[in-house]
């Protein structure tokens, strides 16, 4: 039976949806995240205000990021990050309880959640956005590696005004790449995540530095990320000896 014009519409539209963002996925597990939402919002903003839209953003591979930024981003954001789906129920509970006395409340977010806001949707809080959002981690977390969602976020991530991922902030902040960020300058780049627009990284508040501290504590007890994969040694089984 021949569905009606609108219902036909709106099948399209909604296999449209599904097949684009699922490409789009797909396309994303193997090539940089060049621009993201989030920049392009932000230049308009910039164009508004009278100033000239500019954004600061250079893509590097995982293995050109010091290995000390994802253990710094894991201790202060997401403890969890190689364990979880995408979502951590344990925090989830936590915030809820909490947040029945809070008056500010806080967030449960996971890397892998702030992943598919940063790369996908837009950053204004709302439920269809957090709709959105459970349905792009749950696909990042279907097609991509743990090692490349953590890639894409430092590499899309604000860091500043202007300021995207790991790179442009080494050499904005630290006058360094981000293969050479230390321990340190990394601590104090997660510091700043909540809020990198009013806090900066290389002009660290007292309070900055406090979490500093922190979060440099809580590095040395995060499980190690990548995990280290133990190698099995191949065992040489004697031959067996023909018979004659």
């Amino acid at each position: 039976m021949k569905l009606p014009k609108p219902l036909r519409i709106i099948r399209n539209l909604i296999l449209f949806f599904f097949i684009s963002t699922i490409m789009a996925v797909v396309v994303y597990r193997f090539l940089p995240v060049y621009i993201t939402p989030l920049m392009v919002i932000r230049s308009v903003q910039q164009t508004f205000k009278g100033e000239s839209p500019v954004w600061h953003h250079t893509w590097v591979p995982f293995d050109e990021i010091s290995p000390n930024l994802p253990m710094a981003v894991i201790a202060s954001e997401d403890n969890r990050f190689a364990e979880h789906n995408g979502f951590d129920f344990v925090e989830i509970e936590k915030a809820i309880k909490e947040n029945e006395t809070r008056k500010r409340k806080r967030g449960a977010s996971t890397i892998s959640q702030q992943t598919a806001k940063n790369v996908f949707l837009w950053p204004q809080s709302s439920w269809v956005r957090k709709g959105f959002e459970v349905y792009f981690t749950w696909l990042i977390e279907l097609c991509w590696s743990k090692e490349r969602i953590m890639e894409v976020y430092l590499n899309s991530i604000e860091m500043g005004k202007s300021i995207y991922g790991a790179q442009a902030t080494a050499k904005i902040k630290f006058n360094t790449t981000a293969a050479k960020l230390s321990a340190g300058q990394c601590a104090l780049i997660a510091a700043t995540l909540p809020n990198p627009i009013r806090f900066n990284s290389a002009k660290p508040s007292p309070y900055i530095l406090r979490r500093q501290g922190q979060i440099l504590r809580l590095m040395k007890l995060v499980p190690k990320f990548p995990p280290v994969e133990e190698k099995k040694k191949e065992v040489d089984k004697p031959k067996k000896k023909k018979k004659k």
